[in-house]
């Protein structure tokens, strides 16, 4: 029997409430330790540079350490409370499910940390040290003819660049998922996505250009892999087609 409005849009509130509460518990939880997450994500800065001593990060704000730092936290809470937060909207939306859209669910919301974890690993271990190393390569050292020219970065800027690298490496990963949950609603067809590669090449070019640093290797880092997965989208969309005619033939 189906629920009224009402009842759903309770539902949903407590689901947010939970999800919220998750997620503020992550954010606590992760305070204490932010220092450390930081250090970990200013590594490749760090061995760019040389591991060379007097090398720093400054921040000019009288709060700007603070921000920068509970900023950390949040984005390791939510890392943290993030399969409770997905165990919720399980919750919320599985008992509206049939079974066939259920058995197509689960293995997306697996799938989807995994591949955001590849992104991410690509974007830090890949992308990072690359770009830290050509833009440290514009330092000029002192002279008797001039001043020297070296890096001294704010600690919020930094942050700010490589969460976005982060992030949008993890969330360009999920296209395999996008365009196969499209194509199981019929948004997307097998012919189309064959028949427009190249324009989806084109979109995958701008994109990489806009998220990833202005240099030469950057895009082509997220380029290359980005666009193999769009290949193996349509490996996966043909291969659910063939599973959703085998019961008819």
């Amino acid at each position: 029997m189906q629920k009224p409005l009402l009842e759903h849009l309770i539902e949903l509130r407590l689901r947010l409430i939970y999800a919220f509460l998750a997620l503020s518990a992550g954010v606590v939880v992760s305070y204490p330790f932010s220092s450390l997450v930081f250090q970990f994500l200013t590594e490749p800065l760090w061995h760019a540079m040389g591991e060379e001593e007097g090398r720093r990060l400054i921040y000019t704000g009288l709060t700007e350490a603070f921000l920068t730092y509970l900023k950390v936290s949040f984005f390791s809470g939510f890392i943290i409370s993030f399969p409770f937060i997905l165990w919720q909207a399980w919750l919320f939306v599985g008992p509206g499910l049939y079974e066939n859209e259920k058995k197509t669910f689960w293995p997306v919301l697996m799938a989807s940390p995994l591949l955001f974890l590849m992104g991410a690993s690509l974007a830090y271990y890949g992308v990072c040290p690359w770009a830290w190393k050509f833009f440290l390569s514009f330092e000029m050292p002192p002279s008797s003819h001039g001043l020297s020219l070296q890096l001294e970065a704010r600690m919020s800027e930094y942050l700010s660049l490589i969460l976005k690298l982060i992030l949008a490496f993890g969330l360009c990963f999920q296209l395999p998922l996008v365009l196969l949950s499209l194509s199981k609603i019929g948004v997307v067809s097998l012919e189309s996505l064959k028949r427009n590669r190249k324009y989806a090449f084109l979109i995958i070019v701008v994109i990489s250009a806009i998220i990833t640093p202005p240099d030469i290797i950057s895009p082509l880092s997220l380029i290359i892999p980005l666009y193999t997965l769009y290949e193996i989208s349509i490996g996966l969309v043909k291969i659910s087609l063939k599973k959703k005619e085998a019961p008819h033939a």
